[in-house]
């Protein structure tokens, strides 16, 4: 069988966040192909962009989304905050994201006569991830300067619940009006099962640490999912609110840009096209037998992306997270998983159960030994030798590399035969017993 040859990823930019550039791509080593997620499922909707590409279309779909919403909940006199979150920008190189965010300034300011206008970035860990990436898109300049980070520390506010006093961050809600603007693809379907994604932000990007922690800790998984959906209905923010804004994906890329005045009624629209666009690719992840994963995007371990999906879907794996009807843990279950090399990411000391972990520089290798990560370690000097010793300690030779790619999957040709080959059993399964029962549990029709 013959392959396409592995894709370029998205570039990797220095970063006072990461550990040091590697010297090669997982993409170039030897030997590694590709295959084209649309090959795999056809239906699977094309992009309009994907990493590298013009903008242009993505302003567009923006310009037509918010064409829908009330913008006549913003006056010329208020003051608005426009909240986005780090994930956005790790998505295609973020330039879809930076766009959407460029297009709601100049709507507002044309729509409303509001000059008022803040950048809110809501960092993942620290503020460096701001102060690196809005220079990156322009957005600084865009907003006039007016821009702002803010994390789970910062200064909190009371925002009083139906189910007790939780706690936003302050700055981001100190503005008249807000503009949530968000993302759809499929992380940590562990965590939020497809249930009320589009809320997910108002515990993980827009709340006090004490508040994720109810999130992450106090509720089994699927019923945490009340926590951002009742901050979201409460009284302060929807004095707050007026509009959500959502790039919207498939694992070829961006399909498009989705807005309402409601959030709930948009986490609808979204959960059913995350469920069929995503939902096929992630049961064929959880089919895998076996596979070696390198991590080779700029960002953390569980958020690159391999054909549009994240890591950590692999990792989670493979519990059937999307049925609500089954209760699962959040522990990482996937024995497929034989092996992790790190080639690149965010600093992080950070292993999966009781799988090995390789290094494949020594500024890796330095953080992990000194932090006494008290797992199956291994330091190598480059990728090669990363490689090699994975294929020693696992026997097998099915790599997927995570490395920021949506449209195709690098990956071995071992593994390209398993993917190609159980594509279209997965494909029948999804469309006649998992995608309507799915739909079905979340109050989703099934399109006739």
């Amino acid at each position: 069988m013959r392959f396409a040859k592995a894709v370029t990823p998205p570039h990797q930019p220095e970063s006072k966040m990461g550990f040091s550039l590697p010297a090669m791509r997982g993409a170039e080593l030897p030997g590694l192909v590709s295959v084209d997620v649309q090959d795999l499922f056809p239906d699977i909707p094309d992009a309009i962009h994907n990493y590298g590409q013009d903008v242009a279309p993505v302003r567009k779909a923006a310009e037509n989304a918010l064409a829908n919403v009330d913008f006549s909940r913003i006056k010329a006199s208020d003051s608005v905050n426009v909240l986005c979150s780090e994930h956005g920008f790790g998505m295609m190189g973020g330039t879809a994201y930076a766009e959407i965010l460029k297009t709601i300034r100049d709507m507002v300011v044309e729509k409303t006569g509001a000059t008022k206008i803040k950048l809110g970035f809501a960092c993942g860990l620290n503020k460096v991830e701001a102060l690196e990436i809005l220079p990156e898109h322009g957005l600084d300049g865009y907003y006039k300067g007016q821009t702002f980070q803010f994390g789970p520390y910062d200064k909190g506010v009371p925002i009083d619940t139906e189910i007790g006093r939780l706690y936003g961050i302050g700055v981001a809600f100190k503005a008249n009006k807000i503009i949530h603007v968000h993302y759809d693809d499929p992380r940590e379907l562990h965590f939020h099962r497809l249930n009320g994604r589009a809320m997910k932000a108002f515990t993980m990007s827009y709340a006090r640490l004490e508040t994720r922690s109810v999130y992450h800790t106090q509720f089994p998984t699927q019923s945490a999912n009340i926590v951002p959906r009742l901050i979201y209905e409460s009284d302060f923010i929807q004095k707050k609110f007026a509009f959500s804004t959502t790039l919207s994906t498939s694992p070829a890329g961006v399909i498009g840009v989705e807005a309402n005045d409601s959030l709930v009624e948009l986490d609808k629209v979204l959960t059913e096209r995350t469920l069929r666009n995503y939902g096929k690719l992630v049961k064929l992840f959880e089919s895998m037998d076996e596979c070696i994963v390198v991590i080779d995007g700029h960002r953390w371990l569980n958020y690159s992306h391999a054909g549009g999906m994240t890591s950590c879907n692999l990792f989670f794996g493979p519990q059937d997270y999307l049925d609500l009807d089954l209760n699962v843990s959040r522990k990482s279950q996937n024995s497929s998983v034989k092996a992790i090399v790190i080639n690149y990411m965010w600093k992080q000391a950070f292993a999966m159960s009781e799988i090995p972990v390789i290094s494949a520089q020594p500024s890796i290798s330095r953080l992990f030994q000194r932090r006494g990560v008290e797992k199956q370690f291994y330091a190598c000097e480059g990728l090669t030798e990363a490689m090699e010793k994975a294929y020693e300690v696992t026997g097998s030779r099915k790599v997927m590399v995570f490395d920021g790619t949506y449209g195709a999957i690098n990956c071995s040709p071992e593994l390209a035969e398993e993917l190609i080959s159980k594509a279209p059993q997965v494909s029948e399964e999804v469309e006649k017993i998992h995608l309507p029962k799915w739909l079905k549990q979340r109050g989703l029709a099934p399109a006739h």
